[in-house]
């Protein structure tokens, strides 16, 4: 667990390094988001993606599987909680469904964990962009009727001809709105770390450096997302903003798959002094119906450990 002098450190590091095109973001008239101060020993508890059975639930296997049906699993395999991806809900549902669903997961002594969402905060102003942003506060709405703590956001992608550098601002500006929203609902907004213009940790840190200082805000710590030379190195760089984690079976060196290091990826967690939910989000090759309960055993003994 990091220590306060070590904190402490990381701290003074990232200020001195917050320097945008030759000027300090200190003089920021609102903080910026820094890491998350927590009490307390690290503590892990276990959760499932809905996207880790995807193929079912659009129907690809028959018979198709629901999302009621995808909450008994996570029973079942005695988790403590289920993430319950948007792409999956069914077409044109209401808010009585919701209900139903946060009425299910309590029944059956399960947390929803949270949900996950598709938006680009990196779409210039237009129609698009305010589209992107109706969207996520649709999803606010829903998470806060469900009872869901946290939605993992994406950042998105620079558009053809654009900067980083804009692409980066504009991003931060889109966080920073919805964040007042969500903060309105009593849901947090968790950035993860998806490709686009979060491909590198430096990428992550300097927008997260722009985004206000919010208790509604922090990384949604995707364990397969980096593919770089150390992609525990740069998981080790974020961790300690993370309030929502999502772990895979697969890790990349550059372009070169291996299977992940569970142990390794848990010791970073708790290293950072993390306490929340680890999300098995599976996306390997072998079906999920043998491949989870296998990985979720092997996370649930380190998580205990």
């Amino acid at each position: 667990m990091i220590n306060q002098s070590s904190r402490r450190t990381f701290l003074q590091s990232a200020l001195t390094a917050a320097v945008v095109g030759g000027t300090s973001l200190a003089g920021r008239p609102t903080p910026a988001a820094g890491p998350v101060q927590r009490n307390g020993k690290p503590h892990l508890k276990l959760s499932l993606a809905a996207y880790s059975y995807r193929d079912y639930l659009t129907g690809k296997p028959k018979p198709r599987m629901t999302l009621d049906q995808f909450i008994e699993l996570c029973a079942d395999l005695g988790l403590d909680g289920t993430e319950l991806t948007s792409y999956y809900f069914p077409e044109n549902f209401d808010q009585p469904y919701l209900v139903s669903l946060k009425h299910k997961t309590f029944r059956l002594g399960l947390d929803i964990s949270g949900t996950a969402i598709a938006n680009d905060f990196c779409l210039p102003p237009g129609e698009a962009r305010e589209k992107s942003l109706a969207h996520t506060r649709l999803w606010i709405d829903h998470a806060a009727t469900m009872g869901a703590p946290v939605i993992r956001i994406f950042a998105g992608t620079v558009p053809q001809g654009d900067s980083d550098q804009a692409a980066i601002e504009r991003c931060a500006a889109g966080i920073n709105e919805s964040l007042k929203y969500a903060a309105q609902k009593g849901v947090c907004l968790a950035l993860e770390n998806h490709g686009g213009i979060t491909t590198r940790p430096e990428q992550m840190l300097e927008i997260i450096r722009r985004v206000d200082e919010s208790p509604w805000f922090g990384v949604n710590f995707d364990g397969g997302n980096f593919r770089s030379a150390d992609p525990y190195a740069d998981l080790a760089r974020i961790a300690p903003y993370a309030i929502n984690v999502q772990i895979k079976a697969d890790i990349f060196r550059g372009d070169k798959r291996e299977d992940t290091d569970f142990a390794k990826v848990i010791g970073i967690l708790k290293d950072a002094g993390y306490r929340g939910y680890v999300v098995l989000e599976y996306e390997s090759a072998e079906d999920p119906k043998t491949g989870v309960p296998r990985h979720v055993e092997t996370l649930r003994r380190l998580i205990r450990s």
